[in-house]
C-alpha cells in the first residue's frame, strides 16, 4: 500500500513539473515583430552633458563649455543568442542624434522576435551610401542639412559636430573650438563601426519592445586613447592627421548602460 502511495505522489510531482515547464516554455516563446528603441544619453565622463551651462576639465587641463554635440549613427545590426544577425533596412538606417535639439532617440521598427545580445552600428555615412549621389540619399540629406551635419554635397557629411568654448593654462581668454569630423569625398574615409554587448538580453516579440540605453561620453572625443589638444589646434575639420584620430576616439565613446524589457515607451 505504501508503494502505491509513493507511486501516486511521484506521479503528481512529475505532472506538476511538466505542467510548470510547459507554462515556462509558453511564457518565453517570442513571436512576431516589434520596435527596438535606442536612447543615446550624452555625458562628459561621469557627468551629464549640459549644453552651455556647465564646464568640464579634461586630462590636459583644458576647461570646456560645450554648446553643440551632434553625430550621425547608421547601419544597425542586431545579433541574437543563436548568433544570427538581423540587418536593418539600409535606406532607413541613417539618423542624426542631437543634444542641441533634444533628438537623442532612434527607433528601429519591425525587428523580428528574438533574444538579442549585441548591437552593431556605424558612426557616420559609409562610402557605399555616399557614392549613390545626392539623389540616393533620400530624406536624410535634408535632415543632415537642417542639423548642421553637412559641409556641402561635394565635401560630404559631418559625422560629428562638436563645438563650444575653452580655456587652458596657455589659452587664458575664452576661445571657440570646433571639431567637425567626416569623410571628405571618397579620399578620406572616417566612417567607423561599433559593436557593443547589451549586457542584458533585449527581448523582442509582438508584445515586447525593449529600450536600450546607451551612454556617449563626449570627453572621449578629444581625451580618449588619442589625446588632442585644443590649445594646440582649436579648429579640427579637414585634417588628414587629426580627423582620423577624432573618428577613432568618437567610435570609442559608446557603451550600453542598461536595457529595459517591456511594452510601450514608458518602461
Amino acid at each position: 500500500m505504501k508503494s502505491i502511495y509513493k507511486i501516486l505522489a511521484l506521479t503528481l510531482v512529475l505532472t506538476v513539473f511538466v505542467s510548470c515547464s510547459s507554462d515556462d516554455d509558453t511564457a518565453t516563446e517570442l513571436i512576431g515583430e516589434n520596435s527596438v528603441t535606442l536612447e543615446f544619453d550624452n555625458s562628459v565622463g561621469s557627468d551629464d552633458l549640459l549644453l552651455a551651462t556647465s564646464s568640464y576639465t579634461n586630462s590636459q587641463n583644458e576647461t570646456l563649455t560645450i554648446t553643440r554635440l551632434n553625430y550621425i549613427v547608421s547601419n544597425f545590426r542586431l545579433t541574437n543568442d543563436q548568433g544570427e544577425t538581423f540587418t536593418y533596412e539600409k535606406d532607413d538606417s541613417y539618423f542624426v542624434t542631437s543634444e542641441e535639439t533634444g533628438n537623442t532617440e532612434v527607433v528601429l521598427e519591425n525587428i523580428p522576435a528574438g533574444t538579442y545580445v549585441s548591437i552593431t552600428f556605424g558612426v557616420g555615412v559609409d562610402q557605399e551610401k555616399y557614392l549613390q549621389g545626392a539623389e540616393g540619399q533620400g530624406d536624410f540629406l535634408t535632415v543632415a542639412e537642417e542639423t548642421n551635419m553637412m559641409w556641402s554635397w561635394q565635401a560630404g557629411y559631418k559625422f560629428l559636430n562638436f563645438e563650444g568654448t575653452f580655456t587652458s593654462e596657455t589659452v587664458t581668454e575664452t576661445t571657440d573650438f570646433k571639431v567637425h569630423m567626416g569623410s571628405h569625398g571618397s579620399s578620406l574615409d572616417n566612417y567607423k563601426e561599433v559593436t557593443l554587448s547589451l549586457g542584458t538580453d533585449a527581448l523582442v516579440s509582438d508584445e515586447m519592445s525593449p529600450i536600450v540605453h546607451l551612454v556617449a561620453d563626449a570627453n572621449a572625443i578629444l581625451d580618449g586613447a588619442h589625446k588632442l589638444s585644443l590649445s594646440e589646434q582649436s579648429v579640427i575639420m579637414v585634417s588628414e592627421e587629426k580627423s582620423p584620430l577624432v573618428a577613432l576616439n568618437t567610435a570609442s565613446m559608446f557603451t550600453v548602460d542598461h536595457v529595459h524589457n517591456g511594452t510601450g515607451h514608458s518602461h
